[in-house]
């Protein structure tokens, strides 16, 4: 298996911190410069043809690509750490969770960085400021609302570890690097201390 991947991207992270979450290994990993536009390569884009990463090429050829896509075959590869639910209950608020944090904080953090900050330009044409700053300020009323949710809750689905703190960390990660975003400084004790819980974890240093 082949594993294409950027650096500093929010969706190769995701799945780069659920591989080392689930101690999967021997999948070989191909890093994608997006900066530099590799992934416009023919060769990349006969493998991806919306030219995303991450994606994942098995051993039969087939590629996968989308980030939530990945994780569940990886989840069915190697069950056990479960990340992703045990019936279909729990998958349910898991699934919810998660696609919470990335429809809303993720895509928040990234439309921000995106049309706002001048070294993303090259991936973003035209960028349009005042819809980049609109994005902060939503991706902040999310992190508020998280905030409470993590006043009453350990993790971003409930009790335990799952792929909605995955998505959540890598968002707050991408918001730190390019937004200078960090949730205490701005009143946000409880999502503060959540990310540095999650910041201690291995899978964490292996994921950057």
């Amino acid at each position: 298996m082949k594993l294409y991947l950027s650096s500093y991207a929010p969706n190769p992270r995701r799945v780069s911190m659920f591989i080392a979450e689930k101690g999967i290994a021997g999948i070989e990993t191909v890093m994608v410069d997006i900066m530099k536009g590799e992934h416009r390569n023919a060769d990349y884009l006969a493998k991806n043809p919306l030219g995303r990463v991450p994606a994942l090429e098995l051993d039969d050829g087939r590629v996968l690509s989308e980030t939530r896509a990945i994780c569940t075959w990886l989840e069915g590869l190697q069950p056990e750490p479960n990340l992703m639910g045990k019936d279909f209950e729990e998958r349910a608020f898991i699934e919810m969770a998660d696609r919470r944090m990335e429809l809303h904080l993720l895509l928040e953090t990234a439309s921000c960085a995106r049309h706002t900050h001048p070294a993303l330009a090259v991936l973003e044409q035209p960028q349009f400021a005042d819809f980049g700053a609109a994005q902060g300020d939503k991706m902040r009323i999310t992190a508020r609302w998280l905030d409470q949710v993590l006043a009453r809750q350990e993790y971003v689905a409930g009790e335990r570890f799952t792929i909605a703190d995955i998505t959540a960390f890598c968002a707050l990660e991408f918001g730190r690097g390019l937004l200078k975003f960090k949730p205490g400084e701005e009143g946000m004790a409880h999502l503060q201390a959540w990310r540095d819980r999650i910041a201690a974890r291995p899978s964490a240093q292996a994921s950057k």
